[in-house]
């Protein structure tokens, strides 16, 4: 018999039938519009679908500029990229392309334009609500749904929860962008490292200023690693403010600056050779979790409950990580930056509240206690 989800908003109650297998779908389209790192974390729901329904094909909706992070990756059938901002009759093109080609659509995210896509695209729709009053009328766009919670949950377990409204087994592995083993022989050639030298990956820039680490603590490490035997390897996208800061810092640190040279999926493939990866809290340093590889993830003002890297063998919808405390999880060690004010994490965007503010626990957050985190993830376990 199939289930009731009933939901309390404000004083009054929301019920809606839940999802009715019968026969399994032979479409399914999952609407991920938004940033990139949300389209990575969305990956283990679509290996849940598909390994449920092998037969099934799986589309991905997202948006331009985020479809790069999906390269490569075997459960998705197709990649459907829309513009972020469009007039109302390209919109209507979108949607009236869509219509009912689909058997099932799922969003992972509570945004109105997921849920808006997934009305269009399929008679039977899963997603997430938020549980503010205002949301109540959203309802109406799907067939099942439930709570969204921002605080307490991990992403990757948010869009998890919707596998089990599904009655189906999660599948827990974040999928990074895959890359031809040419292509991925041609980045290794351009180390020109000597044969069995290990390879430490270092991204320094976030796209927000409030995520950053300082660049003389980066050059800090850079150096500790050199000393150790170890090739540094520096990534970064191709911006131009992004291409001049790290720029600067391999310089000075003299490794090797690929930053802005590699695709998302070639990146992911240099850091699956890697010894040791470290990253602020960006899409790469997800990524380079979910290769496997030693990942040192530093963490300020955002959530690690909500947002911690994932790491690869976690196999639990409770979060790897707590809202306090730095700590070493399978294959990622999260450091958390501290502040003698024990606001850590605020949640904000920087001490400041803009994205272009800096963090004061990221910019006192000392190299050593990177260096002595680099050290456990470098030894035998």
């Amino acid at each position: 018999m199939a289930g009731i989800i009933v939901e309390r908003i404000g004083r009054k109650s929301l019920q809606s039938s839940s999802y009715q297998p019968g026969r399994p779908p032979r479409r399914i389209l999952l609407a991920c519009t938004q940033r990139i790192g949300d389209v990575l974390l969305a990956t283990p729901l679509a290996r849940s679908m598909k390994r449920a329904w092998p037969g099934a094909a799986v589309d991905m909706l997202v948006f331009l500029g985020t479809e790069a992070v999906l390269e490569g990756n075997p459960d998705i059938a197709r990649v459907i990229a829309v513009p972020r901002r469009a007039g109302l009759a390209e919109r209507w093109r979108e949607l009236s392309g869509l219509w009912r080609r689909y058997d099932l659509a799922v969003s992972p995210l509570p945004t109105d334009r997921s849920r808006l896509y997934c009305w269009a695209a399929a008679p039977r729709r899963l997603g997430l609500l938020r549980p503010e009053r205002q949301e109540r009328p959203k309802a109406l766009l799907l067939s099942a749904w439930r709570k969204f919670d921002d605080l307490d949950t991990h992403t990757v377990s948010t869009g998890l929860a919707l596998a089990g409204m599904l009655g189906i087994p999660a599948a827990f592995e974040v999928v990074p962008p895959g890359v031809s083993q040419s292509r991925l022989e041609a980045v290794l050639a351009r180390l020109d490292a000597p044969a069995g030298q290990a390879i430490a990956v270092l991204h320094p820039y976030p796209k927000f200023a409030y995520k950053r680490w300082p660049p003389a603590s980066w050059l800090t490490l850079a150096r500790w690693l050199k000393a150790r035997g170890l090739k540094v390897v520096f990534t970064g996208g191709p911006e131009p403010g992004e291409l001049a800061y790290v720029d600067d810092i391999a310089a000075k640190a003299g490794g090797l600056n690929l930053a802005g040279s590699l695709s998302l999926a070639e990146t992911a493939g240099l850091i699956g050779q890697a010894r040791l990866y470290v990253g602020p809290d960006t899409a790469v340093t997800h990524i380079a979790a979910a290769t496997g590889t030693p990942t040192i993830a530093l963490f300020g003002p955002s959530n690690p409950v909500k947002w911690g890297p994932w790491p690869r063998d976690w196999t639990s919808l409770e979060s790897p990580w707590q809202r306090r405390g730095s700590r070493r999880q399978g294959n990622v060690f999260l450091i958390q930056g501290e502040d003698a004010r024990g606001c850590v994490p605020c949640m904000r965007e920087g001490c400041e509240c803009r994205v272009d503010s800096g963090s004061d626990c990221l910019l006192n957050l000392e190299a050593g206690v990177v260096i002595r985190a680099a050290e456990t993830m470098l030894s035998p376990r």
